[in-house]
């Protein structure tokens, strides 16, 4: 018998996802593989996997956002609250959890970073606002991005629709999302600066980075309001998406130019919203390898928590691979101690705590609870 998909998800967007954290996984824990027959695995250059969560959040959370609001003619305080309860249920638990496990390891020195740069930054998502962080609980940056997208793009709608109808408010907040980070980028744009110093300056700080989720917003408000023209570009924004990424990926360019700090956070993004049409297209299927991506993809939130200082680092700083046969080994170590963990967590820790956000616990905030 056919193992089949669940018919209420979208597969094609669950395989960017699914492909988002397995690019994201295989990046952080490559190094694993140094010294064995296959040092540079997958041989390949990559496009990253976070700027696919990145669109696919504004997507999803975009059509979220409008089929709220649309279902009354204003739009309440107590949407807002709503929508961020729901949003917080979903991300923070998971958050806290494991930003407690990071400070363990950390404290008690079973991973070689450093204690002193964690501090109460961590726990309001503003370790990387505006200034760079490292050295504790990596991954976090894009978790900071993806938390104040949810806090400012509802808040921006609701402020805007006070003076315009939905359809132009959503749009205007969208290019807000945008064009701001693409001018604070600019504002910011230096020659004094090295590979690390790109990194954490313009990859990984918030106010750099949030117009990589405005464009999945920018697609959501076309998918609602022009599903015809939608569907009529499928195959044609498809390739033009798959184009781009192969010009971003093979163009090489220094870090101190404008390009590298300016131009391409925006080439990503728009590349990864080309793709959008023809997946979003992908509503289900069955088979064992569909029922897997869609696995990979419902436990994706989880094994981006683990993989890295959890696992990859406690390997390197505690089993440090030797190369060859014991460097193989620990690479498939890894990726079964990452699957292994990340689905427990998500089934006895994420996954109920979604069901309980589902119940329609009362609120102190307001009564209407969706």
């Amino acid at each position: 018998m056919w193992l089949k998909t669940d018919d209420k998800r979208v597969f094609g967007l669950d395989i960017i996802r699914a492909v988002a954290i397995l690019l994201v996984v295989c990046a952080h824990g490559g190094f694993i593989l140094d010294g064995t027959r296959l040092e540079g695995f997958p041989y390949f250059r990559m496009i990253d996997g976070v700027d696919l969560f990145f669109v696919l959040s504004g997507f999803l959370i975009g059509g979220l956002l409008l089929k709220e609001f649309n279902k009354s003619k204003g739009i309440e305080i107590g949407q807002l609250f709503n929508f961020w309860k729901r949003r917080w249920f979903r991300t923070l638990p998971n958050y806290y959890l494991i930003l407690l496990l990071n400070y363990l390891v950390v404290k008690y020195k079973i991973i070689n970073e450093s204690i002193d740069h964690f501090n109460f930054h961590f726990l309001f998502f503003t370790q990387n606002f505006k200034t760079p962080f490292y050295s504790f609980f990596w991954e976090s940056w894009s978790l900071s991005i993806e938390e104040w997208f949810y806090i400012l793009t509802p808040l921006l709608i609701f402020l805007l629709v006070k003076i315009s109808n939905l359809k132009q408010t959503f749009l205007i907040a969208t290019l807000v999302m945008i064009v701001f980070p693409f001018l604070y980028r600019y504002s910011i744009h230096t020659v004094q600066i090295d590979s690390f110093g790109w990194d954490i300056l313009f990859r990984k700080t918030v106010l750099c980075r949030l117009d990589s989720i405005g464009y999945g917003l920018l697609a959501a408000w076309f998918f609602k309001y022009y599903p015809v023209i939608w569907k009529k570009i499928r195959l044609p924004s498809f390739i033009l998406g798959i184009l781009l990424i192969l010009f971003i990926i093979n163009f090489r360019s220094e870090h101190t130019t404008v390009y590298k700090q300016i131009i391409y956070f925006s080439l990503l993004p728009v590349s990864v919203m080309l793709l959008l049409p023809q997946f979003s297209n992908f509503k289900s299927s069955h088979g064992l390898i569909p029922y897997i991506i869609e696995y990979i993809s419902k436990i994706s939130y989880s094994m981006y928590l683990i993989h890295l200082a959890l696992v990859a680092e406690i390997i390197r700083d505690n089993f440090t691979p030797k190369g060859g046969t014991d460097g193989i080994l620990k690479y498939f170590v890894f990726w079964f101690i990452v699957i292994l963990a990340s689905s427990l967590l998500y089934k006895f820790f994420e996954y109920p705590i979604m069901n309980l956000r589902d119940k329609k616990i009362k609120s102190l905030w307001f009564t209407k609870i969706n």
